[in-house]
């Protein structure tokens, strides 16, 4: 058997495609970002097509760099920016539009029209998700009513969806030469069109949305050795490849970090936040604004359920400081500037670009800096910019606490956020917890790897991969429990300022 198993990464920012050895070490990487299209306040979209062209630079550089060949590789897995909705042309391979990103608000009033008309609690209790501008569902019904001639194209098959798993899928099994239209059950997860009890589409909810089932893509394993198919385009592969493993990022973070037993939970870091509690077999129901989620399905084994807190904004208002702002050149500098000040200086910044998720769900939050005096700087931003993310994570373990009765011992970090050291420590202060940091802190390209190992007999067993896990950095606690009430009490003011600021029909 071929020594490395590769992963397509493809993220709200960039992709990247890493290789991995058998004792799951980094072989190579590369990675492109994306462009960010912002063509009206609080609508966020990609082009698929630069996507999936940044999706194949980036495997041939990645093996051009560890001077291996695709024969070289045992398998590919796939994971991706879950809810970011593609509809396409299976005959063309061309969009119909641009994706709609995670991120996205322009389907407010879909969702606020799903809990007027009583459909709200319907998709709780199916798809464990309330109506919200976070999910595909909304984002196709949107494509199919606003753009030409799809609704049409949707009934007579010719138009595909996909979150952007199943568009890279598609592409790299051949496209409009016999590409595969597949999901897994993570991201079918996430549409608010699942049953999550029958792990189907069902009928009901397409019903409510008016989608035909035809545009949906075939629901399978997370990890499965027959389900996906061959990577076979002309470039880069030009072998044969199985692809045989393909996860959400959040659930492939989750695979990554091992939290393979209940009760383990992972918060990862990126362009926002997602803590997931492992809840096993059982299908937990959120009394605290979580989501009941999928973890993953490995083969035949029965699938895995999880609680999930997502937050929209957490490395994006990092993002926010240098490319809307000015105020630094790059995400690094974010730490160094928040050195230069001992506190916040009284001043909180809580980025609801996109509303509030979890554990509000306010899509008719905005953003709001509040407590500023004459006295705060640059510095007090950048710092409340770090605390912003760390005191949405505390929102989501209080909620999780409450929802599974558990305490958290420890928590296990990962992603690009993770490097700014002055930012994990204020996640242990404000937590009141220790943060420990795996020597792989990019685990969603990992996890991606192991559910395509696992399914072809490169790794044996979960066990096996948990033997791989190490710690590379923790973080204990160093605030008093005054500091860190006192500052918690702040935060949650500050959250209070930016609820009802838009008017939602």
């Amino acid at each position: 058997m071929p020594e490395f198993v590769g992963a397509v990464d493809q993220g709200t920012t960039s992709s990247r495609f890493m290789i991995f050895n058998h004792d799951g070490d980094e072989v190579a990487k590369h990675q492109l970002e994306h462009r960010q299209i912002l063509p009206r306040a609080g609508w966020v979209e990609h082009d698929p097509v630069e996507i999936w062209e940044r999706t194949n630079s980036v495997i041939q550089n990645a093996l051009r760099v560890s001077e291996l060949s695709p024969a070289d590789l045992a398998t590919i897995g796939i994971t991706n920016q879950r809810e970011t909705t593609v509809v396409w042309d299976p005959r063309s391979g061309r969009p119909y539009y641009n994706a709609i990103v995670w991120q996205d608000t322009r389907t407010d009033s879909i969702a606020a029209a799903l809990e007027r008309d009583g459909h709200g609690e319907v998709i709780r209790r199916k798809a464990g998700l309330p109506p919200a501008t976070y999910f595909s569902g909304g984002k196709i019904k949107w494509i199919l009513e606003n753009i030409d001639g799809v609704r049409e194209a949707a009934e007579s098959g010719h138009a595909l969806f996909g979150n952007t798993d199943a568009w890279v899928l598609w592409n790299l099994t051949g496209g409009p030469g016999g590409g595969i239209h597949a999901t897994d059950v993570t991201n079918a997860s996430r549409t608010m069109l699942m049953n999550l009890q029958t792990l189907d589409w069902d009928d009901e909810l397409l019903g409510i949305f008016g989608i035909p089932r035809a545009m949906l893509p075939t629901i399978n394993p997370s990890s499965h050795p027959e389900a996906y198919g061959t990577a076979r385009t002309t470039r880069p592969l030009r072998a044969a490849i199985p692809i045989t493993g393909v996860l959400g990022d959040q659930q492939a973070a989750t695979v990554g970090q091992v939290c393979f037993a209940p009760g383990e939970a992972k918060n990862t870091y990126g362009t926002g936040n997602f803590l997931v509690l492992n809840t096993g077999t059982e299908l937990v129901r959120s009394n605290s604004g979580l989501l009941t989620t999928v973890a993953y399905q490995f083969g035949d084994s029965p699938v895995v359920y999880a609680l999930e807190g997502s937050i929209a904004v957490t490395g994006a208002a990092v993002q926010w400081l240098r490319d809307q702002m000015k105020i630094i050149s790059d995400a690094a500098e974010s730490e160094r500037l928040a050195l230069t000040v001992q506190d916040n200086g009284g001043a909180y910044f809580v980025p609801a670009f996109s509303g509030l998720f979890a554990p509000y769900w306010r899509s008719d939050a905005r953003g709001a800096i509040v407590g500023l005096t004459r006295y705060n700087t640059n510095g007090h931003l950048a710092r409340a910019t770090l605390e912003a993310i760390c005191y949405q994570s505390r929102d989501v373990v209080e909620a999780m606490e409450r929802d599974a009765g558990i305490h958290l011992d420890v928590l296990r970090v990962d992603g690009g956020v993770t490097d700014n050291e002055l930012c994990m420590q204020i996640q242990a202060d404000v937590l009141g917890v220790p943060v420990s940091r795996p020597v792989i802190a990019e685990t969603t390209a990992l996890g991606a790897a192991y559910a395509a190992g696992l399914a072809i007999g490169f790794w044996r067993d979960t066990d096996e991969l948990r033997s791989h896990w190490s710690e590379s950095k923790r973080w204990e606690p160093q605030w008093s429990e005054q500091q860190r009430e006192e500052g918690y009490a702040g935060w949650q003011k500050a959250v209070e300022r930016t609820l009802g600021w838009m008017e939602i029909s």
